[in-house]
């Protein structure tokens, strides 16, 4: 198994994350989304994934990209431990969590959307950074309302056992932190986030500890 990765990728986070909650090794192969106008965007990689963003799983002869979709083939073909819970209605509720951060938070403040309003639509960086946290705490305060009054939260964001919504979770806090965004306004998602880098598998997928950390 090889993962692309950029260690402060969001979406390379959580396969990470996924990878060593389930015990997989694998060889990490670093993209840096930044140096040089971004490795990701140079012909050796497009080779690799066309649309040029990280991570890019290889399983043999299989290439995918798309973080979920990595995280629900190693669900599917190695189920344990289980990052989805046993019944359709629980699943499905995990998903809509995970799929709250994926594609309701994290698209607003990507990479790309970032280099844009400052490159293109010329924001200073005090507008740029003034955006992201607008939609990271939009998004938060809903999450955060979402989990504080549904039964199914425990430790983490479904019971005790971390599930592809902590996978999601976690990366989007770490950033969120990055940019100073006070998570402590969240307190269901900072207790969560507190008690899941206390687990090897979310401490060891930490940016800072990836061998391509700056």
């Amino acid at each position: 198994m090889k993962l692309y990765s950029y260690f402060r990728s969001s979406a390379s986070y959580r396969v990470r994350i996924a990878l060593n909650l389930k015990s997989l090794p694998y060889d990490y192969v670093p993209v840096h989304l930044v140096r040089d106008g971004g490795e990701q965007l140079k012909p050796e990689y497009r080779k690799v994934n066309a649309d040029g963003i990280v991570p890019t799983f290889v399983d043999g002869n299989e290439v995918m990209p798309q973080s979920l979709a990595i995280i629900e083939y190693l669900e599917e073909t190695h189920p344990e431990p289980p990052l989805l819970p046993g019944t359709p209605a629980e699943r499905a509720y995990v998903r809509s969590v995970a799929l709250q951060v994926a594609c309701e938070i994290h698209p607003l403040n990507n990479l790309r959307v970032l280099k844009y309003l400052k490159h293109t639509l010329c924001l200073d960086d005090d507008a740029k950074d003034a955006w992201y946290k607008h939609w990271v705490e939009a998004g938060f305060a809903t999450l955060d309302a979402h989990l504080a009054g549904d039964s199914r939260t425990g430790k983490l964001c479904f019971g005790d056992a971390p599930t592809l919504a902590d996978a999601c979770l976690i990366p989007q806090v770490f950033n969120a932190q990055r940019f100073k965004v006070d998570t402590a306004k969240f307190p269901t998602i900072q207790r969560i986030y507190e008690h899941a880098m206390q687990i090897d598998a979310f401490a060891r997928a930490a940016p800072g500890v990836q061998p391509d950390a700056e």
